[in-house]
């Protein structure tokens, strides 16, 4: 299979708070050395890893270094890593938006980007001028685009405000006609960020569906970053991890999920704010949760030992037995459990409220765990109606059984016997 598109010694240098190196004296020796004497850029050699939450020594970062992989013609490539990773400017570099400070790209075939809401949009034009002017910059004539221009503007649910100038237009709607234009004017590679979760869930089943299609159907090769791990698993079949601006993995995707939920989503805090990239953002959000924490000062816990957390919710609107559920996810970020809670509680318009959640003795075995959340009404039972769903709002470890546990419970294990131990009864009735 042919290769279409390989990374070579990627690496891309800023210098903080600054355009340039700061001063005239130091812009010279920078074009003196590497323009007239043709010798690598001082700099270079102070450049320090990008690690945003801690003070560095030196003001020059490198946002990435030594980036080396491949992608194979057909391949769907999930970029994954935590917020500064590096995983934005790996793909605004193959996207020709900022180049490289070391290496080369080498990308065969028309590339087509979506990188952040309303990119490439000229706000005071039409969605359908926009359209041509995106098409244009993808370098497609005219006569192409016009073909495809119903398909766009279906596809994109956005034709009643074609003609309307996109400065009026909602987040949700930029990313609709964005997606859509990018992925129908026939781009040899569709480089998507993180830009899906501001679509609602109806929009982002459509693109995702799209970006299988032009992958498995039409042999396109897409490199998609997102943090959610369940849309990386349906649809990419290789991932690259990157931490501090450097790869740590690359290969198969259920492989690079476990690596990366496990080395680095154990978030080792007691309390946790929750922020819009970890919802589900096609919920009305009429109530929605704004923090969790965990009541132990540690996050790991004994097999059979209760997990007790303190929810807050705020609401807009008065709801009459409201709820709260949760779905406890392996460190594959795969569902082991779940529950519909019949406790209920009232919330006027307006106000915050603080929640005890108690997960009772969830009989897990040893490993790593998160835990997503809804805050809705009804059950499953009667009907569900979901206001705010929060994706991995806390992580935590079961590491030992308790002191009362048996022989064979103590010595158990997730590989040969399954995530959760079954307390059972037994009686000899003849």
């Amino acid at each position: 299979m042919a290769t279409a598109i390989e990374f070579e010694n990627i690496g891309k240098l800023y210098r903080l708070g600054l355009v340039g190196t700061g001063t005239l004296s130091h812009d010279l020796k920078r074009w003196w050395t590497t323009s007239i004497r043709r010798q690598p850029d001082p700099y270079l050699r102070i450049g320090e890893q990008n690690d945003r939450s801690v003070r560095g020594q030196s003001d020059y970062v490198w946002a990435l270094k030594d980036i080396d992989f491949k992608v194979e013609q057909g391949d769907v490539v999930g970029i994954i890593g935590r917020n500064g990773a590096g995983k934005s400017t790996l793909l605004k570099i193959l996207s020709r938006v900022t180049a490289p400070t070391t290496g080369t790209i080498r990308a065969r075939g028309r590339i087509g980007s979506l990188l952040e809401v309303g990119t490439g949009f000229h706000p005071e034009m039409t969605g359908r001028e926009n359209i041509y002017l995106n098409g244009a910059i993808l370098g497609m004539t005219k006569e192409e685009i016009t073909r495809k221009l119903d398909e766009i503007i279906d596809f994109s649910g956005c034709e009643r405000y074609i003609d309307t100038p996109v400065k009026r237009y909602s987040s949700g709607m930029m990313v609709r006609l964005g997606f859509a234009v990018a992925a129908h004017l026939d781009p040899e590679i569709l480089v998507v960020d993180e830009v899906l979760a501001v679509g609602d869930a109806e929009f982002q089943k459509k693109a995702i569906g799209k970006m299988q299609d032009i992958s498995k159907g039409e042999g396109r090769t897409v490199l998609l970053v997102s943090h959610n791990m369940a849309n990386i698993r349906s649809l990419c079949n290789r991932c690259v991890v990157l931490d501090k601006g450097v790869t740590t993995f690359v290969g198969d995707t259920g492989e690079a999920v476990a690596y990366y939920t496990q080395t680095f989503n154990i978030v080792k805090s007691q309390h946790v704010v929750v922020t819009d990239a970890m919802r589900d953002m096609g919920r009305t959000m009429a109530a929605k949760m704004i923090s969790v924490s965990q009541v132990k000062e540690s996050c790991t816990y004994a097999s059979d030992e209760d997990i007790v957390l303190r929810i807050k919710i705020e609401s807009s609107i008065n709801i009459s037995e409201c709820r709260v559920n949760c779905t406890i996810d392996s460190s594959s970020d795969t569902p082991i459990c779940t529950n519909s809670s019949v406790n209920f509680f009232d919330i006027s318009a307006g106000e915050t409220k603080e929640i005890e959640y108690t997960i009772l003795n969830p009989g897990l075995t040893w490993g790593k765990y998160s835990v997503s959340f809804s805050v809705g009404t009804g059950n499953m039972t009667t009907g569900e109606t979901n206001f705010d769903v929060v994706r991995n709002a806390i992580f935590f470890e079961i590491d030992r059984p308790s002191a009362t546990s048996n022989t064979a419970y103590a010595k158990w294990n997730a590989d040969s016997w399954g995530n959760i131990y079954l307390h059972t009864k037994q009686k000899i009735i003849s």
